[in-house]
């Protein structure tokens, strides 16, 4: 969700306003954990049960959507839908996704742009549903006009949102149990690796998204999965953090002196401890003399899908490391 990773670029311009979304029905999410949705195994295109019932309404960013019969031609423009489609077992539905899309390695990339959409390329591939993270270029209504549903998901702001897309993509595609079961694995990992990290030595940390370098406040999504440990974030002293990501100065970086420094520019920057260390006075930080430098992987790092799990679990083991020097 920034300047340097097109994939993240939309969320770090402040487009991340999120209109309500949830989908219409009210019955309880699973009990069943399902672990491994939410890391590398997530990435399965299991049959949707039978029960499914359509048609479906959803509310999404685009209003209620309403999707007369279980999908077999999905378009996905958002990687972070396109991880979620396979987590929840639509992946057998799934004919294209877009050129972002590099995970699971069986989705089907193809060229075509979120950011830049085309609506004659996309209805070329006969989809009967769109799924989409923003309306660049109203795409939306473009699709409308040829009567394509679409559901729009934006970026989640918080935790709540992003468990709520995956239900919206179950109920959408008639995998709505797998979906529950998915969001259901997800609470109880993330509330356990959260629950025991240490917090009582106050730790602060820097989040870097690229070597520009912006960073994101405590308010934005990956601001509060940082929270969820306890994590004091430098950048929410920053003189300018309009829209939860500021622009910040290595001046600023060194003075405030982080215990922990997290890398989400490791793919798109080669960003590492080493190159940290040959900033201006950067060497002596604490995170670089005490090995606290840790490199994320740039798109788990910027989407809010099954793989946020694995995010929490590498920022849980930096801290019980952190805590222990």
């Amino acid at each position: 969700m920034r300047p340097v990773r097109t994939a993240f670029a939309g969320a770090l311009l402040g487009v991340l306003t999120l209109a309500g979304c949830g989908q219409n029905s009210t019955s309880a999410p699973g009990t069943a954990a399902a672990s491994g949705a939410a890391t590398s195994g997530a990435a399965t295109a299991s049959a949707a049960p039978a029960t499914a019932v359509f048609p479906v309404t959803v509310e999404a960013g685009n209003g209620s959507i309403s999707i007369a019969k279980k999908p077999e031609r999905i378009v996905s423009l958002s990687p972070t839908a396109t991880e979620s489609l396979f987590a929840v077992g639509a992946g057998a539905q799934v004919v294209a996704v877009d050129d972002q899309s590099n995970y699971p390695a069986e989705a089907p990339k193809t060229d075509l742009s979120g950011f830049k959409p085309n609506a004659e390329a996309i209805i070329a591939k006969k989809p009967d549903l769109v799924v989409l993270s923003n309306d660049s270029d109203g795409i939306v209504a473009k699709l409308a006009k040829v009567n394509v549903p679409v559901l729009l998901e934006p970026s989640a702001t918080k935790l709540d949102e992003a468990y709520d897309q995956i239900v919206d993509l179950g109920a959408a595609t008639g995998n709505k149990t797998k979906a529950e079961e998915v969001v259901a694995g997800m609470r109880k990992q993330i509330e356990e690796v959260a629950a025991t990290a240490p917090k009582d030595k106050k730790l602060t940390y820097y989040h870097e998204l690229d070597v520009t370098p912006y960073s994101a406040t405590s308010t934005t999504f990956i601001g509060q999965i940082y929270g969820l440990f306890g994590l004091t974030n430098i950048a929410d002293k920053a003189p300018d953090a309009a829209g939860g990501y500021p622009k910040l100065s290595a001046e600023f970086v060194a003075q405030a002196d982080p215990d922990v420094i997290f890398l989400a520019d490791t793919k798109c920057c080669a960003q590492t401890k080493d190159t940290l260390a040959k900033r201006p006075g950067w060497s002596k930080l604490s995170a670089i003399k005490n090995d606290q430098v840790i490199s994320l992987d740039d798109d788990i790092a910027s989407r809010w899908g099954p793989r946020v799990v694995d995010l929490a679990k590498q920022v849980g083991d930096a801290v019980q490391k952190a805590a222990t020097n």
